[in-house]
């Protein structure tokens, strides 16, 4: 055997068990973590209550903030239809619906605009703190219920 191939295989199998452990590591955990997005989340952060109360306030400073960074993907109103999301072929959830969000706590909301989620850009250290609660609390009023069905007579 020519001693190059020796030292080609001393160079390539080191090279493929370093591919196999990243390939563990980055593999979810468990197939729930892969479909659930709200699995990564630390539960300390999950159930942490939203220290701004939401008030004109609050919404307020969170508009200009969705008007800057949110609007161009999750729509004006929330809906989910921004320019973008046509552009990039994407599925937002559309947070007029009271469904989308009720079973989703004001920390796993805050979690996913801090640190961001698939194709959404997180805000990280661009906004404080406050300014995130501000956001989590807009994006709950967003939620509409729907009209009742008019009842015939």
């Amino acid at each position: 055997m020519p001693k190059h191939t020796f030292g080609l295989a001393h160079l390539i199998f080191p090279a493929l068990l370093c591919a196999a452990t990243v390939a563990a590591q980055t593999t979810p955990a468990s197939p729930k973590a892969a479909t659930n997005p709200y699995a990564a989340i630390p539960a300390q952060t999950a159930s942490q209550p939203n220290p701004v109360k939401s008030s004109p306030e609050s919404l307020t400073r969170a508009k200009k903030w969705w008007g800057l960074d949110c609007v161009m993907c999750h729509g004006k109103n929330g809906d989910g239809k921004g320019e973008l999301v046509a552009d990039m072929k994407l599925k937002l959830s559309d947070f007029t619906d009271p469904n989308t969000l009720k079973n989703r706590t004001d920390g796993e909301i805050f979690y996913i605009i801090k640190n961001g989620y698939q194709d959404m850009p997180p805000e990280g250290q661009r906004i404080k703190p406050e300014e995130n609660w501000d956001l989590v609390n807009y994006v709950r009023s967003l939620s509409k219920p729907k009209p009742e069905p008019e009842q015939k007579q």
